[in-house]
């Protein structure tokens, strides 16, 4: 099964940037929008993991749930994959607790590691974002990412981590130009500090 582990910004954060994008979506319908009800921020994108896997893996990635404290975090200006004059992903950027938010992800990506569902990407540097849109063709979104440079939302605490899985019409693998529907597998509280110090 495809699976990935995300975090999930809550309704009145994405409400906010839903309504920042709407405007931009009427503007460019010639990209593929992300609905708001796929919007995460992944923090381990596993690809393929078979059923065994699977079983390793929830111990691990509880234990480095509880290993990692609340974050907090808010979305801030914008950006592009591999760059906005040539886009295939627009996306939101991230402030707050980025290192915060770097250990957790490396916490995710070594558990996955050790039991058997590695990465497909291990080694690339963590890029924390919420993706936007992607693009069929290279685009241009400069005016976007433009646009949006000076956009700081609302802080926001992700207190939780998802196992997500990825399907399309019972498949797997999604077809090209399609959007996948993702079902959370189990998700797992981040350390609660003040519970800790009673």
């Amino acid at each position: 099964m495809r699976l990935f582990v995300a975090i999930a910004p809550p309704a009145e954060v994405l409400d906010e940037l839903d309504n920042l994008a709407a405007p931009l979506r009427a503007a460019r319908s010639d990209l593929r929008w992300t609905s708001r009800a796929a919007w995460h921020v992944t923090l381990a994108f596993l690809g393929e993991v078979e059923e065994r896997a699977v079983d390793q893996l929830i111990p691990r990635l509880e234990r480095a749930a509880h290993r990692h404290e609340a974050i907090s975090l808010a979305f801030s200006g914008a950006g592009a994959f591999p760059a906005p004059d040539r886009a295939n992903v627009l996306w939101s950027g991230i402030s707050g607790d980025r290192r915060g938010l770097a250990g957790l992800a490396q916490s995710v990506a070594a558990g996955a590691g050790r039991a058997g569902a590695a990465p497909p990407d291990k080694g690339r540097r963590f890029q924390p974002h919420l993706t936007l849109a992607r693009c069929r063709l290279p685009a241009d979104v400069s005016g976007i990412v433009t646009a949006l440079e000076d956009f700081h939302g609302r802080f926001w605490h992700a207190s939780d981590i998802h196992l997500v899985r990825s399907q399309l019409n019972g498949a797997s693998r999604p077809a090209p130009g399609t959007s996948p529907r993702y079902t959370t597998i189990q998700s797992w509280p981040l350390r609660n500090v003040a519970a800790d110090r009673h």
